[in-house]
């Protein structure tokens, strides 16, 4: 007899790996949006850590990491990579509490551009020039804009961007440590990132989860928005080469502008198209050296 889980399986390798792989970003960004809507509700890193938290909950009963043998330079880097993710979640909620959505996400992905560039060779580099432009591009279309939230929406994507760069150089070190158990350490890492902001955002956070409209969205934004994208890029990585995931990576700044203009009616600007495009291909450029182990994919935010 087949298992329930096996026939599951067959039926996800049998949709094609870019198809997936568009699923995932239209998923990660469809809670993303969702949330936007929660923030009159709870408050913007308040989300962040609500949606942290059903993440952590969910990956822990799931992949049980308490199962396993870890050592202690295993489990600090796991704790270590967890904090950084639940920061970078957190800077980029209050980033997209300014700015529109797609605008966001492209500048966002100047940080492990940024990476890639410091790290790699000529074709990278040009990526980095590339990402620079579409940032100053992007960036003088919101300070054209003369708003002062969206000049703090400014500041706060730049600290997620440079945190997901630290999140991408942490999870080399991850994946080395891990020993092929990716999705443990990432529930163990969740977890402390969890543990670590409940004392700062706890009290506000939890007193709207009784009511149930709002804890049934916050926990489609913890799955749709971390756990989803997460699972589907480990089934795509598998099933592509480094320079067609490259292609894929780039699509999602992309993808992020389409749910923006149709969930949140965030319609860009021209300006703004050029500096998302050039991110787009600043994206595809620094991505086609090598597969990406699975600590280090790009998960985002």
């Amino acid at each position: 007899m087949t298992s329930g889980w096996g026939g599951a399986r067959r039926g996800v390798d049998a949709v094609p790996a870019p198809a997936l792989f568009v699923a995932s970003g239209l998923t990660q960004y469809v809670g993303a949006a969702i949330a936007v809507g929660l923030f009159s509700v709870a408050g913007a890193p308040e989300t962040a850590w609500l949606r942290i938290l059903v993440a952590a909950v969910v990956l822990l009963a799931w992949r049980r990491p308490w199962r396993l043998t870890w050592t202690r330079r295993a489990l600090g880097a796991a704790a270590l990579f967890g904090i950084v993710l639940a920061a970078m979640n957190i800077a980029f909620y209050l980033a997209i509490e300014h700015l529109p959505l797609g605008l966001a996400v492209a500048v966002e992905f100047s940080g492990p551009v940024a990476v890639a560039a410091v790290t790699g060779r000529a074709r990278e580099r040009w990526g980095g020039l590339l990402a620079a432009a579409g940032v100053l591009v992007l960036s003088g279309a919101v300070v054209a804009g003369e708003s002062a939230g969206a000049v703090w929406g400014l500041v706060w994507i730049a600290v997620a961007a440079a945190l997901w760069a630290a999140y991408v150089v942490l999870g080399r070190r991850v994946a080395r440590d891990a020993q092929g158990h990716g999705l443990s350490s990432l529930a163990v890492g969740m977890g402390v990132g969890a543990l670590v902001f409940a004392p700062f955002l706890a009290k506000d956070a939890l007193p709207p989860l009784l009511d149930w409209r709002f804890a049934l969205a916050i926990l489609g934004v913890g799955v749709l928005s971390s756990v989803v994208p997460y699972v589907a890029e480990q089934l795509v990585l598998r099933r592509v080469t480094a320079a067609t995931f490259a292609i894929l990576l780039a699509l999602l700044p992309a993808t992020a502008v389409v749910v923006g203009a149709v969930w949140l009616r965030q319609v860009p600007t021209w300006p703004e198209l050029a500096g998302i495009a050039l991110v787009c291909a600043a994206i595809s450029l620094t991505s086609r050296r090598r597969p990406v182990p699975p600590a280090e994919v790009p998960l985002g935010a």
